[in-house]
């Protein structure tokens, strides 16, 4: 009885032997931890596994953070023109940390995964379908970004280096055989080559947030220098490029012909797909990192078989005024798209964003109330509080606090610049209130998602069951029943050792659906809801729409180079709190 926590996280194998399979030392110690209740260890033979562990987990951590910082600095200094370090520097190191990772996927899936005793149990909660699916459909758009880069990217090979050729060709290889190795491996809990299996995953999730950063440097260089130009001459832009900022890899080359400018602006516009999958990768990676080395308790740790029915007990309450939400949006995006970014009136410009404005203070305020009856609503269920370990669980919910950060950080610079600026017009008020309500959406949006997440699977208990039963009688006439047995014994003829039913009991099972489904029903609702609310606000701020550049409020009182900088920060982690609430309310629906 002692020895079974020991049992539930620890790791099989001596803690030297990282390489080959099936080793003496490894045997050895699955054979003790198997007969550990019928016989005596040594007490210090847990703790040193248990020390071994946290060495080879910190020795990985340490190998990404190093990573990560020199990934960091090559990225945020080939930014700048007057750093001497070019953004094809950036890209040969890119282009080698994944090439390494490639080799240490195939190494995986053709050896280690394939060793004796090397998976011996499967976390259900990792990567789960909804999960893997957006993964997939990522990299689909991933892909076609290569594509477009690489032919852009050949329009130019006379005046580039050649490692911006390779790199988005070695880029597509790279999502081709990680998105392979997250489907099939998602859930693996491994057990040989421990310390090689933790390294191999930190650099991979090293290469993604590498990607990751790359990808937001680029497309903040791009939204900066097209900003420029629509404000300046063609002369002055030049000049400007040549004393400040770093061309976006190619304004000095010239791209004239119609198929270029295609290359061009498609794969800039499908840059946010590439900015999520690195980020939905690096995610998956993590929960397998620390799935490395761990037992499975099969007796807290059972499979939920749910089934996903979208239509399926609801009102179509919620997923209707989600979807007029949904549309509603990608309207106000266009015109947003069209009256700011194409025209210089500044009377069409403050339309514009009002018109934003207006729509997400109607969209947050929304959310916000759908998210407080949703937490009042579980005030009321009864089910129980999961407990259990879980670390896609425990990486869920930290990554919507952290991420949120960054809408938080936006909206109070914005509440403070809105505050001590003078003048005070109608577009700063609705800024004002834009600020706060983002605010209290997303916090009120965490709490009910979290709840969501904590709460046990709906069980079928006694009365449910019994209730089944007797929804298979629907060929018999309750008021014949009722008529043929008198009231003072009103119980069914019953067999011996089984419990009579009485008619009223009957009737009350047949009629008790409709009173006991109803929180169930109200979440579901509330979840598709704030579901398709949340992919319009990632639609929006991804796709062009993002007025922190468009309102003058902010950019006088902070500066033209403080701002932007808050800007290019915070907003990539606010647009990926958005993909991933809508993962979590996916998971959360799924699970009312």
């Amino acid at each position: 009885m002692t020895e079974e926590p020991r049992q539930k996280d620890s790791e099989l194998g001596h803690p030297h032997s990282s390489m080959g399979c099936g080793h003496k030392d490894d045997k050895a110690s699955l054979a003790s931890s198997q007969i550990t209740p019928f016989s005596h260890q040594p007490p210090s033979t847990p703790a040193s596994k248990e020390v071994w562990k946290k060495g080879g987990r910190m020795f990985s951590i340490l190998l990404a953070v190093h990573l990560a910082l020199l990934a960091c600095t090559l990225v945020s200094s080939g930014a700048f023109e007057k750093i001497a370090v070019h953004d094809y520097d950036v890209f040969f190191l890119l282009t080698v940390m994944m090439l390494v990772v490639i080799i240490w996927i195939i190494f995986y899936l053709a050896g280690t995964s394939r060793c004796p005793g090397a998976v011996l149990g499967r976390d259900s909660h990792a990567g789960p379908i909804w999960l893997r699916g957006g993964l997939i459909l990522f990299a689909i758009f991933s892909l076609v970004m290569d594509v477009f880069k690489i032919g852009y990217y050949s329009s130019f090979y006379s005046c580039l280096s050649a490692i911006k050729i390779i790199y988005p060709i070695v880029q597509a290889i790279f999502v081709v055989v990680q998105t392979y190795f997250l489907w099939v491996s998602a859930k693996d809990c491994i057990h040989v080559h421990l310390n090689v299996t933790r390294c191999g995953l930190m650099l991979t999730l090293t290469t993604n947030l590498a990607v990751w950063m790359s990808a937001v440097t680029d497309e903040s260089v791009h939204k900066a220098h097209s900003k420029l130009k629509k404000n300046m001459t063609e002369e002055i832009f030049r000049w400007l490029l040549k004393v400040g900022m770093r061309s976006s890899s190619v304004e000095e080359c010239n791209c004239n012909s119609q198929i270029c400018q295609i290359f061009k602006n498609g794969y800039f516009w499908l840059y946010p797909f590439n900015i999520e999958y690195s980020l939905f990768a690096s995610a998956m990676v993590y929960v397998m990192w620390k799935n490395v080395g761990r037992f499975i308790d099969h007796h807290s740790h059972h499979i939920q078989r749910l089934k996903f029915r979208l239509f399926r007990r609801t009102f179509f309450v919620g997923i209707m005024l989600g979807l007029i939400i949904l549309v509603s949006g990608l309207g106000v995006l266009i015109l947003y798209e069209v009256q700011v970014n194409s025209s210089t009136e500044s009377s069409k410009k403050s339309q514009a964003l009002t018109m934003y404005y207006i729509f997400n203070i109607v969209c947050l305020s929304l959310m916000s109330l759908v998210c407080i009856g949703g937490s009042v609503i579980y005030r009321f269920d009864k089910r129980d509080m999961d407990r259990h370990k879980n670390p896609t669980r425990t990486l869920d919910v930290a990554l919507l606090m952290g991420a949120a950060l960054g809408q938080y950080a936006i909206s109070y610079y914005s509440i403070v610049a809105i505050v001590a600026s003078t003048p005070r017009d109608t577009i700063s008020a609705l800024n004002l209130t834009y600020a706060l309500l983002m605010i209290a959406q997303h916090t009120f949006q965490n709490v009910f998602i979290i709840e969501g997440l904590h709460r046990q699977p709906p069980k079928e208990d006694k009365h449910e069951s019994h209730q089944k039963e007797l929804c298979g009688l629907t060929f018999v006439n309750i008021n014949a029943v009722s008529l043929r047995v008198p009231d003072t014994a009103s119980a069914l003829a019953a067999a011996p050792g089984t419990e009579a039913i009485h008619t009223s009991d009957l009737v009350r099972s047949l009629s008790a659906p409709k009173k006991m489904n109803w929180r169930r029903k109200f979440l579901r609702e509330i979840s598709m809801f704030l579901l398709l609310s949340n992919i319009i606000l990632w639609i929006m701020p991804a796709f062009g729409a993002r007025p922190q550049f468009d309102n003058d409020t902010e950019l006088n009182f902070y500066g033209d180079s403080m701002w932007p900088a808050i800007v290019d920060i915070c907003l990539p982690f606010g647009i990926f709190y958005r993909m991933h609430a809508v993962a979590s309310l996916l998971e959360v629906y799924i699970m009312s």
